[in-house]
């Protein structure tokens, strides 16, 4: 794998937290620096030259977004948040429940905690029964249940042992013929599983930007057919065509800024061209780097795997996977791998409910890897957990 968009890491430092969020590549760094260097400037308000390269770019990312996921614009439209949970707690707290007929909400047990606390709250604030359903082994949902009336928040990709939503369109399908909604948290499965959103017909799909090798951001790809079902309460400068004392016109209305439903004030524009850049980079990642990816993943999941004392959480190899040691507090364990320039999770990764409560995992040491993953790092991490 050519090394030189990561070259600023260290011979002896291992980063394996992308899960949490991953490097940027030099080509992504480079592009949020030019934006303010060469036309740092506000989108969608100036008309001077600056202004208008800054609309150019951030429309641009808005389609390549589209076209990752291979989506179509005449279905979809992309706006811009601070994460994932910020996304996903802004369509739920706008959400028409009586216009769409939702009569309960549904998660399922390995939520993180931003669909899992949302839909909590959500249920509360409309006095709605929640529903927490298993998931597979696979990763998959239940078939057989009965979504009528519900709205569904579930993620793609599992962050602590990287299990897929295998049977997504299958799921979409069931969730849409019971008069449902579907909603996904694909905070990690952008990066390196977006084949499984590829086409799919789901009801909106939020993620952060910086768990795919982009700046800290977030995203909202919702299908256009529920845009009438969000009650806009959230509002501010840019979401406005016109304001009367007590009255306004929603720029929304319009097909072409279906966007702005949920852009309110100043965006992060350069963060939003620097997204574009990071997507361009990935889809130019070659079948050679996405090779060696995979055989890094496999060779740690057999040698977590392999050790007697190891509990691997995982099931298959993954970019993602948690484990914990007989006798050795994670958290301790995690500070020992610090010590030795590996760089690594320990706790919960935000799904205390099921890995405590359920599972009643002690805290666990989570090892996410990324295109930046070197054969050495894994040589280096094989090396130091047997000597501890």
């Amino acid at each position: 794998m050519n090394m030189k968009d990561f070259d600023y890491l260290g011979e002896n430092e291992v980063y394996l937290d992308s899960a949490c969020q991953s490097l940027r590549p030099k080509p992504v760094m480079e592009a949020l620096s030019k934006y303010y260097t060469d036309h740092n400037s506000c989108g969608e308000r100036v008309k001077y030259t600056w202004g208008v390269e800054t609309d150019r770019k951030v429309e641009a990312t808005r389609e390549k977004v589209l076209k990752y996921l291979k989506l179509k614009k005449r279905d979809y439209f992309v706006s811009f948040t601070l994460n994932t949970t910020y996304g996903i707690n802004l369509i739920l707290s706008q959400l028409d429940v009586s216009g769409l007929g939702i009569t309960k909400v549904v998660t399922s047990e390995i939520e993180h905690n931003s669909p899992f606390l949302a839909t909590m709250s959500f249920a509360s604030r409309h006095g709605l029964p929640r529903e927490v359903l298993p998931r597979g082994e696979d990763g998959s949902m239940p078939l057989d249940y009965d979504y009528s009336g519900a709205v569904v928040v579930v993620n793609c990709v599992c962050n602590f042992d990287g299990r897929r939503l295998v049977n997504i369109r299958e799921l979409t399908r069931k969730v849409h013929k019971d008069g449902g909604i579907l909603i996904i948290d694909a905070a990690q499965g952008m990066a390196h599983d977006s084949d499984l959103l590829e086409k799919t017909e789901v009801d909106a799909i939020c993620f952060s930007a910086h768990k795919m090798y982009a700046p800290s951001l977030g995203g909202i790809i919702m299908r256009r057919k529920l845009l009438p079902f969000i009650k806009t309460s959230f509002v501010g400068g840019g979401m406005v065509d016109d304001v009367e004392k007590d009255e306004y016109l929603l720029s929304a209305t319009d097909p072409d800024h279906a966007y702005t439903k949920f852009e309110a004030g100043l965006q992060a524009w350069g963060e939003i061209i620097a997204l574009g850049e990071a997507i361009d980079w990935l889809l130019a990642r070659s079948k050679e780097d996405k090779r060696i990816l995979h055989e890094n993943a496999e060779r740690l999941f057999e040698a977590l795997k392999s050790h007697e004392k190891v509990h691997l959480l995982s099931t298959e190899p993954a970019t993602t996977m948690s484990f914990y040691v007989e006798g050795i507090d994670s958290h301790l364990l995690g500070a020992a791998l610090g010590d030795q320039g590996i760089m690594a999770r320990t706790g919960y990764f935000c799904v205390h409910y099921y890995l405590d409560h359920v599972k009643h995992y002690p805290p666990l040491v989570r090892f996410s890897l990324g295109y930046h993953t070197r054969p050495s790092d894994i040589d280096k991490v094989i090396a130091a957990l047997s000597k501890i």
